[in-house]
């Protein structure tokens, strides 16, 4: 129980210590950002920081209370039960024990989603998905979740079977490679589903980015700009794939707003994401907290305490992996300023990257502010809350390391 509420009050402390940082800090402009964010802009990038925090928390809260429900009134002793008079395999009935859970979790968390995207998204000015577009989303990404969780269960309940004794090991070796496939068939498999891609077609700003990226060394697949703008007003960019699929590409609410200067800056960012071996390197620190992960799982199957702490009478394999996935989330939870300090390592690299590359920092600190004004970006987190929650540095403290001493 400890375990299990520790992360939840944690959690909503930290959204409330933001918001109460955030309401001392209110009206101050950071300095050399008066030309892209003036008083108005200010106070609804306070508001939208306000309100969207609270809203996480009380989705939070409403969640966790909702699982700790299921544990304490005995939820899924009784799947359990019902699943065994059907005299089901351990296969299927493994499947059916995860599936029901998240097929109920995906059902509770709908409206949550529905307001964030029609209410406050939408008072925001953000939001342009349809309803039919969101509808088609869910549906969409229900049946990709569905496939994906199907197989790894399949493969791991499958190995556990036949290799009681060594199934951690080949059951890594097979994730890491379902891993790869998906790193590699991603850009040009599942993400076509959800979005259209197309080849920029700016024929000055094509230009000027094949020279950037003969500069860099660089050679890609492809640069291509993404139809964002069709659910949200939201401007990024990212770089995906690995292999003969990697590719960078460019929200077309971010074409529509910044500079082909500022594009080459974000751009510049991209490709030293690339040249720094950060997709590689996420990839292979994740494999080895999967490894990690499976070796843990393998030597805990068996625990008799775990099963009779959740209600279970014996041990079963499905119940006992559904079990330490738990325990694991809420382990993993007090491990997120880990990866979090990576993923700002690695944005950093990336800046000082392209600064080196661009030889000035000027577009780079113009796209920066510019993405701060358009997405309402919050200027002033606590440190507290960055060092916990940020993937990236604060916008404010890339500026000033871009600016030097």
């Amino acid at each position: 129980m400890a375990l299990y509420l520790l992360p939840l009050l944690f959690g909503l402390w930290l959204e409330r210590l933001n918001r109460i940082h955030l309401r001392a800090q209110q009206g101050k402009v950071p300095e050399g950002f008066e030309k892209f964010i003036d008083a108005r802009i200010l106070e609804k990038t306070a508001a939208y920081a306000q309100e969207s925090s609270r809203f996480g928390s009380f989705q939070l809260l409403f969640s966790e209370l909702y699982l700790l429900g299921l544990i304490l009134f005995g939820f899924f002793p009784f799947l359990d039960e019902h699943l065994s008079r059907f005299a089901l395999s351990p296969l299927p009935a493994g499947l059916l024990f995860f599936i029901i859970p998240g097929v109920i979790d995906t059902l509770l968390e709908l409206p949550f989603d529905y307001y964030e995207t029609f209410v406050l998204e939408k008072k925001y000015g953000f939001n342009r998905s349809t309803r039919s577009v969101w509808i088609t989303d869910h549906l969409k990404n229900g049946l990709v979740m569905l496939v994906l969780v199907s197989l790894v269960l399949f493969l791991l309940l499958g190995l556990i079977q036949a290799a009681p004794g060594s199934w951690w090991i080949w059951g890594f070796l097979l994730l890491s490679a379902l891993q790869l496939i998906l790193v590699v068939l991603y850009p040009v498999v599942i993400a076509p589903w959800f979005n259209k891609f197309e080849p920029l077609r700016d024929e000055g700003l094509t230009e000027k980015i094949k020279n950037l990226m003969a500069k860099a060394g660089v050679r890609l697949k492809g640069l291509f700009k993404m139809d964002a703008g069709k659910r949200s007003s939201h401007t990024n960019a990212y770089f995906t794939g690995l292999g003969k699929t990697k590719r960078v590409v460019l929200f077309d609410t971010l074409l529509e707003r910044h500079t082909p200067e500022e594009l080459l800056g974000i751009l510049a960012h991209e490709i030293g994401h690339y040249r720094k071996r950060h997709i590689l390197k996420q990839f292979l620190f994740f494999e080895g907290a999967t490894l990690i992960g499976l070796y843990l799982a393998s030597r805990l199957l068996n625990w008799e305490a775990l099963y009779h702490s959740f209600g279970f009478t014996l041990p079963k394999t499905y119940v006992g992996l559904f079990l330490l996935g738990l325990l694991g989330q809420k382990i993993g939870f007090f491990l997120i300023p880990l990866s979090m300090a990576l993923s700002r390592r690695y944005e950093r690299q990336a800046d000082d990257y392209a600064l080196s590359l661009l030889n000035t920092a000027e577009p780079l600190i113009g796209a920066f502010k510019r993405l701060a004004a358009d997405n309402l970006i919050n200027l002033n987190p606590h440190p507290f809350y960055v060092w916990f929650n940020y993937s990236h540095p604060p916008l404010t403290a890339r500026i000033r390391r871009l600016q030097g001493p």
